[in-house]
């Protein structure tokens, strides 16, 4: 119900063409390197919880038992504070009905046609490999694309992960990786993350936003 597809990453705000072409080179070397050295990489990568923030399990009526924290403001009750709009997005009345968030809410995010939201940034490490959020369409062929944004020494790096295609109902979207062995190891052992969600075609919904703290 929610098919995505895997993206190249690209790199925000470069300094130079030159330097933006040595941070992309040293981004893709690093990726290579995660992904297939040995015990010395590994010694990057923390493993543990960076917060301490509480846990659930949201999903487990869909059949996933993973344990998940909520994104800073990402049932979208309390207020849209930290939270950056641009397009019209913003929070609205109406909310997914299973109480993923401990309670039935009463607002989401609205999410009109070429509008984007990012949420505030929050620590991540190689114990944060997935997330998730509940999402419907406001409209025939509404499309979604994630993005996860990394603040590291070396700038913002943004990975484009996938699109999510919303029914007309709410529903979770299938995991979706954070990239967060990457994010870690740019920041030697953890690092900041925000979520960054467009609205490609039509107009859609989003709410309850949660990532996946536990290492599998």
């Amino acid at each position: 119900m929610f098919p995505f597809s895997a993206s190249s990453p690209h790199i925000q705000r470069r300094p130079s063409q030159r330097q933006g072409r040595g941070l992309g080179a040293a981004l893709a070397s690093l990726i290579l390197s995660v992904c297939f050295a040995g015990s010395a990489q590994a010694a990057l990568i923390s493993g543990g919880a960076c917060n301490e923030a509480s846990l659930s399990q949201p999903f487990l009526k869909w059949g996933d038992a993973s344990s998940y924290e909520l994104v800073p403001g990402g049932d979208f009750e309390s207020s849209s504070a930290g939270w950056t709009f641009s397009g019209g997005a913003q929070r609205t009345t109406g909310s997914e009905s299973s109480g993923a968030g401990g309670a039935n809410g009463s607002y989401s995010l609205a999410l009109p046609s070429g509008a984007s939201a990012e949420s505030p940034y929050t620590c991540v490490n190689a114990a944060y490999p997935t997330f998730r959020f509940f999402a419907r369409s406001k409209a025939l062929l509404s499309t979604v694309l994630v993005t996860v944004i990394y603040r590291t020494a070396l700038g913002s790096v943004a990975l484009p992960l996938g699109v999510a295609a919303p029914g007309s109902q709410w529903q979770p979207t299938l995991p979706m990786l954070t990239g967060s062995v990457v994010g870690g190891a740019l920041s030697g052992g953890t690092a900041e993350v925000a979520l960054r969600f467009t609205s490609l075609t039509g107009s859609s919904d989003i709410d309850d936003v949660f990532i996946d703290p536990r290492m599998k």
